[in-house]
């Protein structure tokens, strides 16, 4: 039978609204009623940035925090609108600004926390161009605090205060040259390497006596703000993604891995270095980068 112009209009009208529906309810909810902190949202382009509004379309809700300095660098304040966050500056090498972050965080968010996510890296001698053979060692030392034992520092805090929740989840971001050499990351290598070992170290402890996750995703190569800054990182990211077979993971894939972590559906999973990299960490060579041999 002939449906009349009026009601074609109408089933057009509700199955506009039944999509409309369908795409505000993609979300599912996986971090709903647990609270955290996120570490380093700097930009659009940072994976912390992605990570929070991630976690906001999950249910989760959190504090920002990053440096003052990096803060004035940032656009924080726009995230924080985009997904009702409080934005708490914290300096992550300063017991005394973590203490202050960690308790406030607390308060703010009516009690202990679910999940943090560490996304913090700098090296001083990568941004001036000091070659790995001639290292400012005194910037040395500020990369490592600043990349590594910030994560340290940020975890002792927790611990002490008894701030995570029962199988909450602790996630630091690093980067596959903690495992082979990439010459122009430099003392960013060091650094990493480092990250992953405290990740292992205290998260025996957090398992044993709280019963937290702690884990670190090794990410591809990620043209983020600070990545950027690396000399060749172009370079990488095209060798990364003609080395693996499902190509370079993005920035949306590692939030998008970062909510599992965070999530109830991972809670035996700890003391682990997750590759988050398309394959790369288990490739020889690839018929993509044979043929750019062979063919140069």
């Amino acid at each position: 039978m002939r449906q009349s112009p009026l009601i074609l209009m109408l089933n057009s009208y509700l199955i506009n609204i039944i999509f409309a529906k369908k795409k505000l309810d993609m979300s599912n909810n996986l971090l709903k009623g647990k609270r955290g902190i996120i570490f380093g949202a700097l930009d659009s382009n940072s994976i912390a940035w992605i990570t929070a509004e991630r976690v906001f379309e999950e249910g989760g809700t959190f504090v920002l925090t990053n440096a003052p300095v990096a803060m004035r660098m940032g656009q924080i304040n726009e995230l924080a609108k985009k997904t009702n966050a409080t934005v708490i500056p914290a300096d992550a090498t300063s017991i005394e600004d973590l203490e202050n972050l960690i308790s406030k965080s607390m308060e703010i968010l009516g009690g202990k926390l679910d999940f943090v996510l560490h996304s913090i890296g700098m090296s001083i001698n990568v941004r001036k161009g000091k070659s790995y053979t001639d290292q400012n060692y005194d910037w040395t030392h500020k990369g490592l605090d600043v990349s590594a034992m910030s994560f340290h520092r940020v975890m002792q805090t927790l611990y002490k205060n008894d701030a995570m929740n029962e199988w909450g989840s602790i996630v630091a971001l690093s980067y596959m040259a903690a495992q082979r050499v990439f010459p122009d990351y430099n003392d960013m290598a060091d650094n990493k390497a480092f990250l992953e070992s405290v990740a292992r170290s205290f998260g025996y402890f957090f398992g044993k006596d709280k019963n937290v996750r702690v884990n670190t995703i090794s990410q591809s190569p990620t043209p983020t703000t600070a990545g950027k800054g690396v000399k060749g990182f172009d370079g990488f990211i095209k060798y990364a993604d003609k080395m693996s077979p499902l190509g370079n993971a993005t920035a949306m894939d590692c939030a998008n891995y970062t909510i599992t972590l965070f999530s109830d559906l991972t809670k035996r999973v700890t003391l682990q270095n997750l590759y988050n990299d398309g394959g790369f960490s288990n490739m020889g060579v690839s018929d993509s980068i044979m043929d750019m041999i062979e063919n140069s």
